[in-house]
């Protein structure tokens, strides 16, 4: 199978030069498709045998396009402050954004729950750190029910997995998932706010380790196996990494 292939170009647009990753996606048919992910990188997805003059000339019919969606991502990341933990503020589940709203409660335990769009957090205390402590643990008890379940998914899909392997969730500044020499898998609980797919990759790179410890060709060959269009998934994760990881 032929490993999906990633190439880094660049075009003029008036005084500015945007650069775009191109990912070259098995299976993928139709027309090149182009993402800005919220850290303004471009990646454009295209079928294996499209030409990379025909990639960037799509790329330019559509600049004042992507033009605009970056300087859409640098406007909102000049406001990506440190989290108050209060109404207003945007989190994220599985992709979905929801609008965070804190009200007050008799409830002294304190609850996390998502109405209509909204992540909504009761509790009788509603100061920043509470807030704060009441969204971790529901994250962490998402990720721990969700991960749970498609790890076991994915096992028994794997043939060279016999069980669902030992794992545990870390919270990590900068990586989503990691293996140690023993086989235990470490897992980001923020990995739960991206979104399906690319949690997917995580969890399918990290099960691949227990394999191929380190990247070479055949940790490659087992990943494209399992994910044939695993490194546009990885570029649309890696774009969104700086947003999902604010806590």
């Amino acid at each position: 199978m032929e490993i999906n292939r990633t190439i880094m170009q660049t075009l003029s647009y008036g005084e500015e030069r945007i650069r775009y990753q191109v990912c070259h996606v098995p299976d993928r048919e139709g027309k090149v498709a182009i993402h800005v992910h919220p850290d303004g990188s471009v990646q454009v997805d295209a079928p294996m045998d499209t030409e990379l003059p025909e990639i960037k000339a799509a790329v330019q019919k559509r600049a004042r396009w992507v033009m605009g969606h970056i300087e859409k991502a640098r406007e909102l990341r000049e406001y990506v402050l440190p989290r108050e933990y209060v109404s207003g503020e945007s989190y994220y589940y599985q992709k979905r954004r929801l609008q965070l709203k804190v009200v007050r409660s008799e409830d002294a335990k304190g609850s996390v729950k998502l109405h209509r769009g909204k992540l909504m957090v009761e509790s009788s205390d509603v100061s920043p750190a509470r807030v704060r402590k009441l969204l971790l643990g529901w994250y962490r008890a998402r990720a721990q029910d969700y991960f749970s379940r498609r790890l076991k998914d994915i096992t028994a899909r794997v043939p060279c997995l016999a069980e669902t392997p030992e794992w545990r969730l870390l919270t990590m500044k900068k990586q989503w998932g990691s293996c140690s020499p023993k086989g235990v898998l470490s897992l980001n609980p923020n990995l739960v706010k991206a979104p399906r797919e690319c949690i997917e990759y995580v969890l399918l790179h990290e099960l691949c380790h227990l394999q191929e410890h380190n990247h070479n060709p055949r940790f490659y060959r087992l990943l494209t196996e399992q994910m044939p269009e695993w490194k546009s998934v990885k570029a649309k994760l890696d774009g969104m990494s700086e947003l999902l990881l604010n806590e």
